[in-house]
């Protein structure tokens, strides 16, 4: 039987055709069997792909081939082909979609301005030495932070990236630019690019984690600043850095804990995603993400 793995990467570079290396990223995943998503666009290109690991390993051997990605860093994750329902690699104005495709700007050595990068345990240092004074600023959608989040952090209002830049420019979050500034995610890609946006915009102080929150977990597991669950993009729905976890959520109908999110049974108009426990998941009666149109809808009022 053979092993599977799920790869995480992403870079940060020039690429003058995109059309191009979309083609030649789809017909190298096609032809090792590989699943997953993949989006490249001037700036680089953002990749989520699962297989059997002895095509993974060939897949970063060919893809560094490209000189923009000879460097590139892949992160491996439990999981494979099955965890992703097909094979997408597409071509997109920006790899992650702030909306702010005009401003962002990269060079050979990634983003320019950005926040300074720190590994790990350079991140315990800093809170070590400055303590109450570090803020940790979430960089994902608030839903992802239900289910966990770096202790103490502070989690943006927001359902998608496309929000983040009306968020940040808001003035609720002014109080944070002179504190140091710990913007994280899931392997680090929107972070790239939300620590840039946030130093154009006067935050004066501000860092990004090394790998995000994979990487951290993968150093500390439980013992150190994150709780609870990371939640994933793929079948899986959310990972764990050991047995040892908290629970942070709560199921939405009888407020158990729970990191189990659940896609709502109404299919035909609602695309959220609530968090519900198993035990209500179970029952037609509570496998719904809460809603009144939803509820109606399902004829459950």
């Amino acid at each position: 039987m053979s092993l599977s793995k799920i790869l995480l990467y992403y870079r940060f570079t020039p690429i003058a055709d995109p059309k191009a290396v979309m083609l030649w990223q789809r017909d190298l995943c096609e032809s090792l069997g590989l699943r997953g998503r993949i989006l490249i666009s001037t700036h680089g290109i953002n990749g989520t792909v699962g297989g059997d690991i002895a095509a993974c390993k060939k897949y970063i051997r060919k893809t560094r081939d490209y000189p923009g990605f000879k460097d590139m860093e892949f992160k491996w994750s439990e999981g494979g082909a099955e965890d992703f329902p097909k094979l997408s690699v597409k071509v997109r104005e920006e790899i992650v979609a702030f909306g702010a495709a005009g401003e962002l700007k990269v060079d050979e050595g990634g983003v320019v301005g950005g926040g300074v990068h720190l590994k790990p345990e350079e991140v315990n240092e800093l809170v070590d030495a400055r303590g109450d004074d570090v803020v940790f600023f979430d960089g994902r959608n608030a839903m992802e932070a239900e289910i966990g989040k770096f202790k103490g952090a502070v989690v943006p209002d927001v359902n998608t990236t496309h929000d983040f830049l009306a968020e940040i420019e808001s003035g609720k979050y002014d109080w944070m630019k002179n504190h140091p500034v710990v913007t994280y995610c899931t392997g680090g890609v929107r972070c790239e690019i939300l620590s840039s946006l946030m130093k154009n915009r006067g935050f004066e102080e501000v860092y990004q984690i090394d790998g995000g929150i994979v990487r951290y977990g993968e150093k500390f597991g439980n013992q150190g600043l994150w709780e609870g669950s990371l939640y994933v993009f793929d079948k899986r729905m959310h990972v764990e850095f050991g047995d040892d976890y908290q629970e942070l959520g709560h199921c939405i109908h009888c407020h158990a804990a729970t990191n189990n999110f659940i896609n709502c049974a109404n299919e035909d108009t609602c695309r959220q995603q609530a968090l519900v426990c198993e035990t209500c998941a179970a029952s037609p009666a509570t496998a719904h993400c809460g809603r009144a149109e939803c509820v109606s809808f399902l004829g459950l009022e």
